[in-house]
């Protein structure tokens, strides 16, 4: 279902990108798309605070940018707090008057984890702050099982997307122009 919800809304793009962790893939999610259509985003947002649900979440945080609308649409679904962290000068932060109390159960959410670089960060940046990391969700898994966040990882879906380093990288080889459709970088 979710995969069929990727298609319909066109997040599921073929050609030559780089990734958020600076890796090269021949496939992109851009669930921004996905966000296009609130119907699909109340699905997605339903289904991952149904998995979700079990740890007794009383916050859900996600890094901007894939983590702000999940994060608002899980929060709505678990009766939690919604909050996100941002980058300022390359470092996550909490801003826009957001923060954590101490041992305040918390939920990381983000809309694909490949290297899970980003929740990372968020965890660190809300352990630093008091709050108890309780999971990780996300809609897509592309690490292939393989990211460790200290805590349960829950995903919608795993997909098993290539990818590859900039020097390894067939599409580079073939001249073939990359694109950088994630926000990490942006000015």
């Amino acid at each position: 279902m979710i995969e069929e919800i990727l298609e319909k809304t066109g997040a599921l793009l073929e050609g030559h990108f780089i990734l958020s962790s600076g890796k090269h893939s021949s496939r992109y999610v851009q669930c921004a798309r996905l966000f296009e259509f609130p119907e699909y985003g109340d699905i997605v947002g339903e289904k991952l605070a149904e998995l979700l649900k079990k740890y007794d979440v009383e916050t859900v945080a996600g890094p901007a940018m894939g983590g702000v609308i999940l994060s608002y649409v899980v929060a709505r679904y678990l009766k939690a707090r919604s909050l996100f962290a941002e980058r300022e000068n390359g470092v996550m932060k909490l801003r826009r008057g957001f923060s954590v109390r101490s041992g305040e159960r918390v939920a990381v959410v983000e809309d694909v984890v490949t290297t899970g670089g980003s929740v990372k960060e968020v965890i660190e940046l809300l352990k630093s702050s008091g709050a108890d990391v309780v999971c990780v969700g996300s809609i897509i898994d592309r690490s292939g099982g393989k990211v460790d966040f200290g805590v349960p990882f829950e995903s919608l879906l795993r997909l098993e997307l290539p990818v590859y380093e900039p020097e390894e990288c067939p599409l580079c080889k073939r001249g073939i122009p990359a694109e950088k459709p994630g926000s990490r970088g942006l000015k």
